[in-house]
């Protein structure tokens, strides 16, 4: 959206309301929730969108930090005015219909504030969420609306624990392989189950939501060392409320979302996902987060920062700890230290607080401390480059993303084992019907054809319980969650859906991953594969009728983020 073609804002607002009477009954709706004459001079109009629901543990514990940014706003200066932003489980939805939901409920996310947000002319956003959905959503949306503005995250959950054995969500679907293939039983898995996941707050690996608080925290839209704080812990409150002060001054300053969301800053952003192992679907939402900035980027700059970019931060899924132990080790500053010192990072970049990365930095110690195991060195990486590859070939020739850290060897040939969907898919693994060396093909679940690009961790996490992580591959035009390891690709794309390769693909066929060479192919001469081409016919769509036919409708591919606003001219 151009400057141009921006409404006016509510200062400007303000001003016209206490100079005319024309717009007295505008200001009579304020007067009926307590507002006075006072609060129309020079107080700023601050929307909170309270992503707050008990739907999931991800979000039951926002209304406290909302309540905290809330009275701190008004302690400020502001005037704060609240309203509500849905949000999908994607613990919840795993493995069901109703996960074709989460995606969708980016866009509903991003649609839903910058209707609140444009619609009432608010000076600045303060966006309060927790589940995955929550933080790309609310981003995008600043960056439409390009009004001051500052994300807080609701913080990650703790660990579990059973038997002396720590847990998070992931051990509960991967449970579920071990249980079927008989090496665990029904009372351990059912301890697994009810205690995975002891309070409230997001999954606790460098899944999917603290990807994106660790970015947002490297983008400069977070506070310092608010990415990786636990939901439970009084300093979350406190970060919520000092947020509500830093956004009262950013207004004052009018210091704009894309004043900071460049494309270095994103550069910023995905060297922090690189090095702390980071969930693929960090792919999908920059690049959408981008397109709504309109920052030039594409899938290959994902590439190109991974070959230079080492993991430093041994996390779950493919490494041994959880956010809290990623924070008491020094968080996000810390590895954004070690990167800054490395020329790593754009320390002239602007953050929210009106200091650059460098001097937000400055004082954090260039060498992290020596009694934590966590956060490594650039000379001392887990991997010598990141872990979210890049794959190309006839397969997809757009490009889709790779998790190629914590394999032995990330390559593999094998035959096909081709399903039309995620359930098929599940069925046959509980059924016993993968083998080692098979690489599965699960499509018609991609952006359009799913609609809504399912993530995959019930099928991964059950391949993973049976003992086949190492040994089975497996596509995908959908998504996996940040929890999932493994030989997996996903956002394969053209998606089946558009007649993608991945459509033509027969079981049986032989297929090759390979992230040494970036490669994923399939191993069908060009003439048999026009051959199946010519006699491919794309199905019917699974919806008519409802959000997930329109975002279906209006679905970019996933090589552009999967988006519903980039090609409306």
């Amino acid at each position: 959206m151009s400057e141009q073609k921006k409404p006016k804002r509510m200062n400007e607002r303000s001003r016209t309301i206490t100079e005319g009477v024309a717009r007295a009954p505008n200001r009579s709706m304020y007067y009926a929730m307590g507002y006075t004459d006072a609060d129309f001079d020079n107080k700023p109009m601050v929307g909170i969108a309270n992503g707050h629901s008990t739907v999931t543990p991800c979000n039951s514990g926002l209304q406290r930090l909302v309540n905290a940014a809330e009275a701190a706003l008004e302690a400020a200066g502001g005037n704060s005015q609240v309203f509500g932003t849905p949000t999908i489980s994607d613990g919840i939805g795993m493995g069901t219909e109703g996960m074709k939901y989460s995606l969708v409920s980016r866009e509903v996310i991003a649609d839903s504030i910058e209707t609140c947000v444009n619609g009432l002319w608010h000076d600045g956003v303060l966006v309060v969420g927790g589940c995955d959905k929550n933080m790309p959503g609310g981003m995008m949306a600043m960056a439409r609306t390009n009004v001051p503005s500052i994300y807080v995250y609701g913080g990650t959950i703790k660990a579990g624990h059973y038997k002396g054995k720590e847990l998070n969500i992931v051990s509960a679907f991967e449970a579920v392989g071990e249980f079927t293939s008989g090496r665990l039983s029904e009372e351990d898995f059912k301890g697994i189950e009810q205690n995975s996941c002891p309070s409230s707050g997001s999954c606790g690996g460098m899944y999917t939501a603290n990807t994106m608080s660790s970015s947002f925290e490297a983008l400069g839209m977070s506070l310092p060392y608010s990415s990786t704080m636990s939901n439970v812990d009084q300093e979350k409150v406190d970060s919520a409320a000092e947020s509500a002060r830093v956004l009262v001054e950013a207004i004052r300053l009018d210091l704009k979302p894309r004043d900071i969301i460049t494309k270095k800053s994103i550069e910023n952003a995905v060297t922090v996902i690189m090095a702390v192992g980071g969930s693929t679907n960090a792919v999908l939402h920059f690049l959408a987060i981008a397109s709504a900035a309109e920052v030039e980027w594409t899938i290959d700059d994902f590439e190109r920062i991974r070959r230079r970019v080492p993991v430093i931060a041994d996390m779950k899924p493919s490494g041994k700890y959880l956010a809290p132990d990623l924070h008491q080790a020094g968080g996000i500053p810390q590895v954004m230290k070690i990167l800054l010192d490395g020329g790593l990072l754009h320390g002239d970049c602007m953050t929210i607080t009106g200091k650059t990365i460098a001097e937000t930095l400055k004082d954090i110690p260039s060498v992290p401390r020596a009694d934590q195991d966590v956060i490594k060195t650039l000379a001392n990486p887990i991997y010598a480059q990141g872990h979210l590859a890049i794959l190309k070939g006839n397969i997809s020739p757009e490009g889709c993303v790779a998790k190629i850290t914590g394999l032995k060897n990330p390559s593999i040939t094998g035959p096909a084992r081709v399903f039309d969907s995620e359930d098929d898919a599940m069925a046959a693994i509980m059924a016993n019907k993968i083998k080692a060396g098979d690489v599965m093909v699960i499509r018609y679940e991609g952006p359009k054809g799913g609609p809504g690009m399912r993530e995959m961790l019930a099928p991964t996490s059950a391949l993973v319980g049976q003992g086949l992580g190492e040994s089975v591959g497996l596509i995908t035009d959908g998504r996996f969650s940040g929890g999932t390891w493994g030989m997996v690709v996903g956002h394969v794309a053209p998606e089946a859906y558009v007649g993608g390769t991945i459509a033509l693909i027969n079981d049986g066929d032989s297929v090759t991953i390979d992230a040494h060479k970036l490669l994923i192919q399939l191993n069908v001469s060009d003439e048999e594969i026009a051959k199946r081409r010519a006699a491919w016919k794309q199905p019917k769509p699974r919806y008519t009728r409802g959000v997930l036919a329109k975002y279906a409708r209006l679905a970019s591919s996933a090589s552009k983020g999967a988006v519903t606003d980039r090609n409306l001219d």
